[in-house]
């Protein structure tokens, strides 16, 4: 039986380990491209992990709404050998096919372009709907940030997604609880979006964004119509200068903070 690369990967080490590499080699890419937006990486960078080792499937559709998070998306196919270290050391250069946004066109596993925020779930929607009127097989899975959620189209696409049963839809909220000017919270409150997404008739899981088990149970689990998961994550996991900081939402590493920001991660 021919064993594909995901599963080559899972079986020579856990997922915990692959992650750690992970988060260790986003740190290396941002501090060596001089390009900020860790903080928002880090917070979903273990549920990216996660999709695409144990639950996404070569049918399956993936969109990055919060396109800004485009480094965790890089690494994910770096971890999966999709790109290599040299890649990598494009990444946010002149003429690089690793844009600070993800842009299509050049490998399968980037869908669409995305970053224009609000605008990525409603492209999934269209994705979704495509597949079940052709009658094709897999999923479509979107990762958005919590902030973006401030932006109407998110809404209208909820709409549309219960109006039209996208049972192949599933949607993850990366909820790190800040923003570009501040938490969600001061910039435009939304109380709870679990009770919000359950007015819209979507069934809605919360979990801990940073607990592996529980987001590959959250990923995998069927439903009758579109779900939604509220992963409550913390921006700038696993450094602790960083974590719940909204100035790591913009600033890049100096070597310093690269040096002790490594140091943390060889502790764990």
């Amino acid at each position: 039986m021919k064993i594909s690369i995901q599963n080559q990967v899972d079986l020579v080490e856990p997922l915990a380990e692959t992650l750690l590499k992970s988060k260790k080699r986003l740190l290396q890419m941002h501090f060596e491209s001089g390009v900020g937006h860790l903080g928002g990486n880090l917070s979903c960078l273990d549920s990216l992990i996660t999709l695409y080792h144990k639950v996404l499937k070569k049918e399956d559709l993936f969109v990055l709404s919060k396109g800004h998070s485009a480094g965790a998306l890089y690494i994910t196919l770096w971890s999966l050998d999709r790109l290599t270290d040299d890649d990598l050391k494009l990444f946010h250069k002149d003429h690089t096919k690793l844009s600070g946004h993800p842009a299509p066109g050049w490998m399968e596993e980037i869908t669409l372009a995305t970053g224009s925020l609000g605008h990525g779930l409603p492209l999934a929607c269209g994705l979704a709907l495509a597949k079940k009127l052709k009658k094709e097989p897999g999923r479509v899975f979107c990762l958005t940030s919590d902030g973006e959620w401030e932006e109407g189209s998110n809404w209208e696409a909820l709409i549309f997604a219960k109006h039209r049963q996208l049972e192949n839809l599933t949607i993850m909220v990366d909820w790190n609880g800040l923003q570009g000017f501040g938490t969600t919270k001061e910039v435009a409150g939304l109380d709870s979006l679990k009770e919000r997404f359950l007015s819209f008739g979507i069934p809605t899981d919360e979990i801990d964004g940073h607990d592996l088990k529980a987001l590959e149970s959250a990923w995998s689990r069927p439903a009758k119509g579109p779900r939604a998961i509220l992963a409550r994550t913390n921006k700038g996991r696993g450094v602790s200068f960083m974590e719940n900081k909204m100035e790591w939402h913009y600033l890049p590493l100096n070597e310093t903070q690269y040096r002790l920001a490594l140091a943390e991660m060889d502790k764990k």
